[in-house]
């Protein structure tokens, strides 16, 4: 009775059972309730020969509110009551035992290997002794001893099969007299030994996996202490008595069975915790190729040198080339299909494919061309100067991986990660000083050894400093390791249900509804600055009306949960319909808003008034309709609306012929929605005080992309259509370093298991939906900077502004300038060429996919390196699980992303053709 998983693992195996209910971790009662309704009767009517009653409520109780919550207590006096009830009710024959499973860290979690986590309590208990007064001395070291043939033993069954355990021979001590006690002992590790031996024996014919001198050992041992046994049980049969010799003995024989069992179970060890070095070499080859492969394709992308079907049809062919082959080679020898090895197969080929398509163009390109190898100097200078802007983001990607290898380091990259990112700007700008980018031009009368800064020199060091303070702040929202002494993880991870000062509590609610109230009020406005909340597409109306619902509803849901559960009295009933209802509602809204997003992207408004001054556009000699046409056509629209817009201005009209609000931040303006949609999904997925980290979060990109945008516009050479290694680098540091910042760790015991009932709080059918919600609220950083990674090409776009030193001349000068150059055309420059702007979008992705293959690299080659090492299985192994998800995560909500900005490009294209016969 009680937890259902003994129902999974034993599936009608029970004579009756009442089972309930056992994965929601906010469920404190309803499992120990219903055992406490049926524990009783089941005890006092006698129909049964084992009885589990499986307690979830201290567990839980753990989980939601920690070990010291007063519900704690509570639970506590509950099972205190339980135990001394069910005394009373025990037989003369029954045997009592109370187990606890695991033990739980400070923060009520369980999953790691620590000394919290790993010991827990045996209590024994039976009106008839059990044991004798004569009890051993203490050890000095304690075994490790397995609980499964001590209870097979005490209950009279037979030890279980595959059991490779040590009996606590603590538990058979006779009737009281030492010899008595020792032969006590000597009988159950007999049983013992003697079933590892024929598991052993079973396991060797079929497995052939242990090394056979080390079995011929075991079996030595085992021959030679049964045939001490049964001589020393003859001589006692045939009244040797007892003596200080016979014990001695008894005491000799019972070590050669521990000393057995014990090398038994390190044979069986070691032989299980095997690795396969080829594969792992092998493996990391293939991740090694893919990083190479991403470099030489962004480059490719870069140079508009990207043949689809040679660099991506041909290799692709001979990948299920290849792997159609090894499938058939197994079928035919009708050996096991290994799908890994058949994958790994036809990677290879498909990048070695790749590679030789991509030489042997190099090649031929070079010998129609007639290249001849560079002999001066200057070319050389100008490949270095090339490479220059590589030393940095690559100098400190290296740091990062290095650092991989040391488990110091990856027990401290919560504080590792915000600093090589504080680093990485800080050098940026410095670097930029260096150069004299920071500085104006010298005037003619401006004196020797002076320099002014330019404005967006100062805007560049006040966003630096912005960004350290974002890096300073997200510290607060920190994660303990066990690894790390006296560390206290941060009290905004736990929930405001668990702070007992209700002025502190109502505080805290307040600044998390401002923040979210923030959030929102942030996004709007910067949709309204650039003229992409005027439009009534379906779009734009969502965001006016169910952004602030959605925060609303957020708000609600943070205030029922935030409630004591004692002090809701008979709106219980009431409170568990918005427990569940509230998050449905955000979770239907954003998922509406998501479609929104790809049905009407474009969210720019026209407005054209009945007079009209000639044609929009000069017609087009060539195929109708096509898209050479639309090419040529689009550019002229846009510059002939900022041209009647300008001429009708300077003329004192307050019309325009044409105007559109929000076209030159059009694809932006659209990831943005999709990002604060994301957040919200994301938000209530986590404890109402992370609604701070996650204002944090999207301020630091803000700044991030907005220093990214600064640093291009003082470049001045900089190539708009290129993002720079720098900014690729920096957005995954971001992500690396939010992972930590909203309470999360590369551990199992620091996984938000909450996450998965938040708006099921009746629990899952199947297991697919609550992994996708705990895997959101643990990659939610990876989400939001991997969706948001298409910004770093737009946003220098959308920042894009007339020459600051224009605005440093005289007025005359100023307006002789502003009637000859244009008006700036932010992303709409991107669509005069869109073969340029899908080659950037390309080798954008390809950077951020080569950054993550290169850190997930470093934590293969860790994990492979160190997989002797003494941490490998506490601190390497689950860096390399976490970062090798993270890796996939990323790599999918980048697709995704990347999907987003081809479709607002082709919902503009289908906007400018409607707008074409105007």
């Amino acid at each position: 009775m009680g937890d259902d998983t003994w129902d999974g693992l034993f599936p009608q195996k029970f004579f009756r059972s009442y089972f309930f209910p056992s994965f929601n971790v906010k469920d404190l009662h309803t499992v120990d309730d219903g055992i406490l309704q049926h524990l009783y009767p089941t005890v006092d009517g006698g129909e049964w020969d084992l009885l589990i009653a499986h307690f979830l409520g201290v567990d839980h109780c753990g989980h939601k509110h920690g070990p010291d919550h007063p519900e704690m207590a509570k639970k506590l006096t509950q099972m205190n009551e339980m135990l001394r009830s069910l005394v009373d009710h025990l037989g003369n024959d029954t045997l009592l035992l109370v187990a606890g499973d695991h033990g739980m860290t400070e923060t009520g979690d369980h999953g790691g290997d620590s000394e919290k986590e790993v010991n827990a309590a045996l209590f024994v208990y039976s009106k008839t002794p059990l044991f004798g007064a004569h009890l051993p001395e203490e050890p000095e070291t304690i075994p490790q001893v397995n609980l499964v043939p001590t209870l097979a033993l005490l209950l009279g069954v037979p030890i279980p099969y595959g059991n490779i355990g040590e009996v606590m021979a603590e538990l058979f001590l006779g009737d009281g007299a030492a010899a008595s006690a020792a032969l006590s002992q000597l009988s159950a590790y007999r049983i013992n030994a003697r079933q590892v031996d024929r598991f052993l024996h079973s396991y060797s014919l079929a497995a052939q996996d242990l090394p056979a001198e080390r079995l011929r050992h075991l079996q030595e041992l085992f021959s030679a202490a049964m045939e001490e046994h049964y001589r020393l049980l003859a001589q006692v049969r045939e009244g040797l008595p007892a003596s200080p010799e016979l014990e001695a003995r008894l005491g000799r024989l019972v070590g050669r069975f521990q000393r057995y069992l014990r090398e038994a179970r390190a044979v069986c060890m070691e032989s299980w915790a095997r690795f396969h070095p080829l594969r792992m070499v092998a493996g990391c080859a293939l991740i090694a190729a893919s990083c190479l492969l991403c470099c030489v394709a962004s480059e490719l992308a870069a140079a508009l040198d990207f043949s689809y079907r040679s660099r991506l049809l041909y290799p692709l062919l001979w990948g299920l080339a290849v792997a159609a082959v090894l499938g058939l080679g197994h079928l035919l020898t009708r050996e096991g299909l290994d799908l890994i090895l058949v994958l790994s197969w036809s990677a290879a080929a498909s990048q070695l494919a790749f590679f030789w398509h991509s030489w042997g163009r190099r090649s031929r390109r070079a010998h129609l061309a007639g290249v001849q190898p560079p002999v001066a100097s200057a070319g050389l200078w100008q490949r270095l100067r090339a490479w220059q802007g590589l030393v940095l983001p690559m100098g400190i990607l290296f740091i990062r991986c290095c650092a991989m290898f040391s488990d110091s380091f990856v027990v401290a990259e919560a504080r590792v990660a915000p600093f090589l990112l504080a680093s990485l700007a800080i050098l940026l700008v410095g670097k930029l000083h260096w150069h004299g980018r920071l500085t104006a031009p010298k005037a003619p009368k401006q004196p020797p050894g002076s320099a002014f800064y330019q404005k967006e020199s100062w805007q560049l060091l006040c966003l630096l400093a912005v960004l350290l303070a974002c890096l300073r702040l997200s510290g607060l929202f920190h994660q303990c390791r066990e690894e790390i002494p006296h560390c206290q993880p941060s009290s905004f991870l736990a929930p405001l249900a668990s702070l007992q000062n209700t002025q502190a509590k109502n505080l805290f609610y307040l600044l998390c509804v401002a923040s979210l109230a923030g959030l929102v009020y942030a996004v709007r406005r910067w949709l309204r600055h650039y003229g992409n909340l005027n439009s009534t597409s379906p779009l734009v109306l969502f965001v006016r009306w169910a952004f602030p619902l959605a925060a609303v509803w957020i708000a609600c849901y943070w205030a029922v949960t935030s409630g004591a559960e004692d002090t809701l009295g008979k709106l219980q009933e009431l409170v568990q319909v918005a427990l569940v209802g509230f998050p449905r509602a955000v979770y239907g809204l954003a998922s509406l808003g998501l479609l929104l997003a790809l049905w009407t992207p474009v969210t720019v408004f026209v407005k054209d008034s009945r007079e009209s001054v000639g044609p929009i556009v000069t017609p087009y000699q060539g195929a109708p309709s096509s898209q050479a046409d639309l090419q040529h056509v689009i550019p002229q629209i846009y510059r002939r609306m900022q041209e009647s817009l300008k001429s009708q201005l300077d003329r004192g009209h307050r019309r325009a012929t044409v105007a559109a609000y929000g076209l030159g931040s059009v694809y932006s303006a659209t990831l943005v929605i999709v990002l604060n949609l994301l957040g919200f999904l994301l938000l209530i997925l986590h404890s109402e005080r992370m609604s701070l980290a996650f204002l944090l979060l999207f301020l630091e990109a803000f700044v991030l992309l907005r220093i990214h945008a600064c640093v291009v516009s003082l470049a001045g050479d900089a190539e708009p259509f290129v993002v720079p290694w720098y900014a690729v680098t920096a957005w995954v540091f971001a992500a690396t370093q939010f992972f930590y910042s909203t309470g999360h760790q590369p551990i199992f015991p620091a996984i938000h298991w909450n996450a998965a009932f938040v708006g099921f709080q009746e629990g899952h059918s199947t297991h697919l939906l609550p992994a996708v919600l705990v895997g959101a609220n643990t990659f939610a950083s990876h989400i939001l900077f991997a969706v948001g990674c298409p910004l770093l090409l737009l946003w220098p776009f959308v920042c894009e502004a007339p020459n600051s030193q224009r605005r440093k001349l005289k007025k005359e000068l100023r307006e002789e300038l502003q009637e000859q150059e244009e008006e700036p055309m932010m992303e709409m420059r991107l669509r005069e060429s869109p073969e340029r702007f899908s080659a950037a979008l390309l080798q954008l992705g390809l950077k951020y996919l080569f950054v993550l293959g290169v850190q997930l690299l470093a934590c293969v080659w860790a994990a492979m390196i160190l997989r002797r090492h003494l941490m490998v299985w506490k601190v390497f192994a689950p860096k390399f699980l976490f970062e090798a998800l993270g890796f996939m995560v990323s790599s999918i909500c980048l697709l995704l992303g990347i999907f987003l900005v081809m479709r607002v490009d082709c919902a503009v294209s289908a906007w400018f053709e409607q707008l074409q016969p105007r």
